[in-house]
């Protein structure tokens, strides 16, 4: 069984800024609706926040078993540098899943029980990213993934368990969430195209190679923009106030179109962190101010 340190381990620093910016962002939207229920964003948090960590730890897991992690560029990982055993880390991922099914279900009890199966799809993405015989994120379709489920279904499920709507404006915030926290996975896939390539792990960096990656990583961070354009335009001019996240994210797509490899496109994974973060905190300190 994982050890405290080892569970410590598996919600890397990162982690909680990522679980915390979707739902930011989707209770920005429910207080707009002036639908806000606060203590159903905070469970909607600790479901984000479970799954954050049981996807860690899955993909901890699932590569490391694999060998993936053999020659990683990046932070060091629990089953990949010997620091735990794999059972453990697997047990750790299922009890992680596990926390988030049990939240999940209070919020469905207390809103709609179709939610249910969006947890379920949630979870079942999160260990099949990396897991099985054939792991959809060795087969180009990560980005996909983090796309839909810690953007569009994060963001839109907080909105929808407050205020029970889905409107157009939460679709944009989802959007803006959503492609910068893929832009998080492109430049990490980005550092790792060497080792990835040798390891047979078809990413979508692997597939687009490294130009195509780096130009693709700039228009995320556009599409962030234009969708924070459209927040404000069904909401408030406020919302703008989220664009300060260009303060992080303009160096760091400089950095990557400059040509950045290895362990210097550590700083851009660091400055796109904030920036989402950044981008969700001043989306609802805008419409508060609304």
């Amino acid at each position: 069984m994982a050890t405290p340190a080892q569970w410590l381990e598996g919600a890397r620093p990162r982690t909680l800024p990522a679980a915390v910016t979707p739902v930011l962002a989707g209770t920005a939207i429910a207080l707009h609706l002036e639908s806000v229920v606060w203590w159903k964003a905070l469970l909607a948090l600790l479901v984000a926040l479970a799954l954050q960590v049981g996807v860690n730890y899955a993909n901890d897991y699932s590569d490391g078993v694999r060998g993936t992690d053999e020659h990683r560029v990046g932070p060091a990982r629990l089953v990949g540098s010997g620091a735990a055993p794999a059972s453990a880390v697997k047990q750790a991922a299922f009890m992680s899943f596990g926390a988030a099914a049990v939240f999940g279900l209070v919020l469905a009890a207390t809103t709609s029980w179709w939610l249910v199966l969006f947890g379920l799809v949630s979870i079942l993405a999160g260990w099949y990213y990396t897991g099985g015989r054939r792991p959809y994120g060795y087969l180009g379709f990560g980005e996909v993934m983090v796309f839909v489920f810690f953007g569009l279904v994060a963001v839109l499920g907080t909105i929808y368990v407050q205020a029970e709507s889905l409107p157009l404006a939460g679709w944009y915030a989802a959007t803006g969430v959503g492609v910068l926290t893929t832009a998080i996975l492109v430049a990490n896939n980005l550092r790792d195209i060497p080792t990835d390539e040798v390891a047979g792990k078809r990413t979508l960096a692997v597939v687009l190679g490294d130009e195509q990656t780096r130009y693709f990583f700039a228009f995320l961070v556009a599409a962030a923009v234009i969708a924070l354009v459209g927040v404000a335009l069904e909401t408030d001019w406020r919302a703008l106030l989220g664009l300060v996240f260009l303060a992080q994210a303009v160096p760091a797509v400089r950095d990557v179109l400059s040509g950045t490899t290895g362990r210097g496109l550590i700083p851009v994974l660091q400055r796109v962190g904030i920036a989402e973060l950044v981008y969700a905190a001043g989306l609802f300190l805008g419409l508060a101010l609304a």
